[in-house]
């Protein structure tokens, strides 16, 4: 199963690249456990200095932007 982790305090960039997250998880039917991050310390523990950030299996993948669904769904499959 994907670990898969979004990062960000709750902005609407962060919904939106949450959103995408689900989205793209969905059209490639693979189980993934989606979880938010939304504590600055522990996002910063993480080493990701802006948000929204995306990490697929303790990964960082995306800092900073919304990846699309179809870039997000290279990205989980880069992982798979």
């Amino acid at each position: 199963m994907l670990q898969i982790k979004v990062l960000g305090v709750g902005c609407p960039r962060c919904q939106s690249l949450e959103a995408n997250i689900f989205q793209a998880a969905n059209k490639l039917g693979v189980p993934a456990d989606i979880q938010k991050v939304t504590d600055i310390t522990e996002i910063s523990k993480l080493g990701v200095m802006a948000t929204p950030g995306l990490i697929i299996n303790d990964k960082i993948k995306s800092v900073g932007k919304i990846p699309s669904v179809e870039q997000i769904i290279e990205l989980i499959k880069e992982e798979m």
